[in-house]
């Protein structure tokens, strides 16, 4: 089996690679693969003729994507758009990485994958038109939804370890909720489902729900850090992306089709502070 990675260097990229050692895989970031070029694309994966592609690169940055949303869109949907084209001509499985985004946050309850998507963000919204683009071309497809990711990489757990060494008393949004996941369960959910013929779209996070505020409070307890954590509201924060309020996710589908159970973010949260500290 020959897998080829998009977004090689980021968080997800770097935990697939080290999940892939002693297989065949292709790495690429835009310094190798720029997805927004279809031609420069379709050479690279064609060429390489991988089983699966992973598709892990995105324009992330959610509140520049509100003042560049046209290289958000070129990103995140053309460049999908090309990846998919891509992966039809050497017949390849597609893995798009999706988000939480994709949803309003006002259902009150968990979303499953038939919940309707409604993104307020620009984020959002070029991430679902990524979602709809690799639909029409790829019919082996795995869209795979996840949320407030951690890994390798800069993030709000590290962040959190970091700024609580440096001070015993943080502001930190309480009106969030969502399901913090770790890349270790992430890409292995993806690499498990890629491993079938069980095509669709998936919900990827870690279980139970949570706020930014409690999860650095769990962050800080596990770590051992004495730092007192003050509620916020997303309003006092000011950021220029709107957030949803509610995006905390079900995985109803990976549960009914593979039985997959991803584990609870308390659970790998744990795993994840006590290998950074170790």
């Amino acid at each position: 089996m020959r897998y080829l990675i998009t977004g090689a260097k980021g968080q997800l990229g770097r935990e697939l690679q080290c999940r892939l050692q002693g297989q065949e895989f292709l790495a690429t970031d835009i310094d190798s693969m720029d997805i927004t070029n279809q031609a420069e694309t379709l050479r690279v994966i064609t060429t390489y003729n991988p089983d699966i592609v992973i598709h892990g690169a995105a324009y992330t940055n959610v509140d520049n994507a509100e003042a560049n949303p046209d290289l958000a869109y070129q990103v995140n949907a053309i460049g999908t758009q090309n990846i998919a084209a891509a992966c039809l001509k050497c017949d390849a499985k597609m893995v798009y990485v999706s988000t939480d985004y994709v949803f309003d946050g006002t259902l009150g309850r968990l979303y499953n994958e038939f919940d309707q998507t409604n993104p307020q963000s620009i984020y959002g919204k070029s991430k679902l038109a990524g979602e709809i683009l690799a639909k029409q071309i790829v019919n082996k497809l795995f869209i795979t939804r996840t949320a407030w990711l951690y890994g390798d990489g800069d993030n709000f757990v590290r962040t959190m370890l970091k700024l609580g060494k440096e001070y015993d008393e943080l502001k930190v949004v309480n009106d969030q909720y969502g399901c913090p996941t770790s890349t270790v369960d992430l890409a292995e959910a993806i690499l498990h489902l890629a491993q079938t013929e069980h095509y669709g779209t998936y919900h990827t996070a870690c279980t139970g729900t949570t706020t930014w505020y409690d999860f650095a409070n769990k962050i800080f307890e596990l770590a051992g850090y004495e730092v007192k954590v003050l509620p916020q509201t997303t309003a006092e924060l000011g950021r220029p992306a709107p957030r949803p309020a509610y995006s905390s996710m079900d995985n109803l589908m990976l549960r009914l089709t593979v039985g997959k159970v991803m584990r609870s973010w308390e659970e790998a949260l744990q795993d994840y502070i006590l290998s950074n500290q170790g």
